[in-house]
């Protein structure tokens, strides 16, 4: 296999991987809001589990980023799923938020390996088409396990314990397919390697970092991320980032809780939350997938898609406060017979969810190809510092919606998409102008 196949090869097993790693993962976002009220029906009250559920990431973000490979996080993973699933099974106010801290703490370690194997087996007229047919494969993870949830929970208004311990036991098997799936991956040939200089100053200094302590290399790569979490391009970076941890909250967690809490849609409002992941996961294959075959011939780099994105997000924004009851998001058990500013409209709801998904790729992708490119020479502390603060955001916006009505979240989202793009876009320009000195930037 040649190098660049076997780069390639190296991308695709990582996107399958995380595709079924994520089934579980996503599909359990997705309904765990529904189910924990289902659960607060009897004498179960934890709810606050989904509002705290990435608190754990943001620490471990900034400490656990100092990883050669992706299989360094995938065995944590693993077995904060299990922990996850199995307490769901048996749910207890206290195992909800000890899990939620093991799913951070993998979670930091599993996405900043991501960041680092991606890198590692592209360079810069790669790193587009790669970071395009990584997440086309992660989000397919979007359409299996909801596409089960909408034919099984077909006109149920609760959901039994049969149901619960049905479906978390299957996307408990599917996670550790996804984990064993990580043993395939290989390490690249160090030609030609995003960032690799071929200097023999960095073949010693690579001999010199080898012979460093493991602590040294931890306190080195902390001291790393401080130093970038300052710079001008990773501030302004940040604020695209934060966006992305806001409306992830939103489209992952409350978007479908919204539609589970519309008594008007009848009898169909649980299996509608699965149509819903099902369309969100359309639209994010549909932009991987497009983004990355147009990457090579995109003379205007990566501008025109995050514009195309956060256009595509206004308009479901919009449409979602007009189809959308204002106390969807805090909706008790029961639900909520409030009016919408139009006649709630299924269709329009599972539009929007595809909509969300398109807008959420457009700005994704571009912005794990512009880190990869950027910090192509030390990636790690980059994308654990794009985690840190998605995460962080993300912790932010599950805690208020709780409490903020429907409108004022989508208010927060505008406000901060706008200033994120204008911020993208400013970082997008340096990139160019520097590397109109040096290499062909259509191809990045």
């Amino acid at each position: 296999m040649s190098p660049e196949s076997k780069k390639l090869f190296n991308i695709i097993i990582l996107g399958v991987a995380f595709m079924f790693m994520f089934t579980a993962f996503q599909t359990c976002g997705n309904v765990a809001q529904t189910v924990i009220r289902s659960l607060n029906s009897t004498d179960f009250h934890g709810s606050g589990y989904t509002r705290y559920c990435t608190h754990g990431n943001y620490i471990w973000s900034v400490l656990c980023f100092k990883f050669d490979y992706t299989i360094s996080g995938c065995h944590y993973r693993t077995s904060a799923f299990y922990v996850c699933k199995w307490f769901i099974l048996q749910p207890l106010p206290w195992s909800f938020y000890t899990a939620s801290v093991f799913i951070g703490i993998a979670a930091a370690v599993l996405w900043t390996a991501q960041g680092n194997c991606l890198t590692i087996n592209s360079d810069e007229h790669t790193i587009g088409r790669n970071s395009g047919i990584f997440w086309a494969l992660l989000q397919s993870s979007l359409f299996f396990g909801n596409l089960y949830i909408y034919f099984a929970w077909q006109g149920k208004t609760q959901i039994s314990e049969s149901d619960r311990r049905t479906v978390f036991i299957a996307l408990t098997v599917i996670s550790l397919v996804g984990t064993v799936l990580f043993f395939l991956i290989r390490q690249p040939d160090s030609e030609n390697v995003l960032g690799e200089d071929e200097s023999s100053d960095d073949q010693d200094l690579e001999v010199n970092e080898s012979a460093q302590s493991t602590m040294g290399k931890a306190v080195d790569a902390f001291r790393k991320s401080l130093k970038l979490c300052v710079t001008k391009e990773m501030l302004l970076l940040s604020i695209t980032t934060a966006y992305t941890g806001l409306e992830l909250t939103f489209f992952s967690g409350v978007y479908g809780t919204c539609i589970g809490a519309v008594n008007k849609f009848g009898t169909e409002e649980k299996s509608l939350i699965g149509l819903s992941g099902i369309f969100i996961g359309i639209g994010e294959i549909l932009g991987g997938s497009l983004f990355g075959l147009l990457s090579k011939n995109n003379r205007f780099g990566r501008n025109p898609v995050v514009l195309l994105g956060i256009l595509v997000h206004f308009i479901a924004f919009y449409l979602i406060f007009l189809n959308m009851p204002g106390d969807a998001p805090i909706a008790p058990v029961e639900g909520t017979d409030s009016s919408a500013y139009i006649k709630s409209s299924k269709e329009v709801a599972i539009f929007c969810s595809f909509l969300l998904g398109l807008g959420d790729s457009c700005f994704n992708t571009q912005l794990l190809s512009i880190l990869g490119f950027l910090y192509s020479e030390d990636s790690a502390p980059a994308f654990a510092v794009f985690k840190f603060v998605q995460s962080i955001c993300a912790a932010v916006a599950f805690f208020y919606s709780n409490y903020l009505l429907l409108h004022w979240q989508l208010l927060v989202m505008v406000i901060f998409g706008f200033f994120g793009t204008i911020s993208f876009f400013s970082v997008e320009w340096a990139a160019a102008a520097i590397v109109a000195r040096g290499s062909d930037y259509r191809s990045i």
